[in-house]
């Protein structure tokens, strides 16, 4: 029997370069068999930080019909994938708003042996990548996730930087480029593929 898993790709992006690695995520995982979910964090800052960057602005307009995560969706998921940049080396404040209302759904065991990765973006390659998803992974720990970072496990991880975490960009080297990319599609199918076996495990 195949096994298509749930997967929510949860996001928060400023200007665009993790949304641009949440979508090739996003690709990887449905090239895998995955059903998926692009989700956006809601923006929090205020408007006149917002038009202060006009990269900024536009990218909240572009982004519009991309649904905000819900509760819903995160009960509907059996793995999840979570993209930041990073603020001084943590999470930004709009996924932290959405991890901080979980708070019931942990509760209810709805994250305990879920899959869940993530993925991230930083000014420059040691801005802070690695413990920005070093402290998402805190959260996973908390919720009982089972993390499924993608390792040393393929050469297009070391190709792109060499990140064991997870996917993570430098903004100043400009857009993601094919290298970044296709390690975050490999993220995504991992995920996929981990999840899919769990669950076929499960059904026995």
């Amino acid at each position: 029997m195949t096994i298509n898993p749930k997967i929510a790709v949860i996001y928060y992006s400023a200007t665009g370069t993790v949304h641009q690695l949440a979508q090739a995520v996003v690709e990887g995982a449905q090239k895998a068999g995955a059903e998926v979910r692009l989700l956006r964090a809601p923006e929090l800052a205020p408007d006149e930080a917002v038009d202060s960057r006009p990269e900024w602005r536009a990218h909240v307009e572009a982004t519009r019909d991309i649904p905000t995560v819900t509760h819903d969706d995160l009960r509907w998921a059996d793995a999840y994938a979570l993209g930041t940049p990073t603020r001084f080396g943590n999470v930004a404040a709009q996924l932290k708003q959405v991890i901080d209302g979980t708070g019931g759904l942990w509760a209810q065991g709805v994250f305990v042996d879920k899959p869940a990765t993530a993925f991230g973006s930083a000014g420059n390659l040691h801005g802070g990548n690695e413990s920005t998803l070093l402290a998402l992974y805190n959260t996973l720990h908390h919720w009982g996730s089972l993390i499924v970072s993608p390792g040393f496990t393929d050469p297009v991880v070391y190709a792109a930087n060499g990140n064991p975490y997870g996917t993570t960009h430098a903004t100043s080297a400009g857009a993601p480029g094919e290298n970044i990319l296709e390690a975050a599609r490999y993220q995504g199918a991992r995920l996929a593929g981990v999840t899919a076996r769990l669950l076929a495990g499960s059904r026995v």
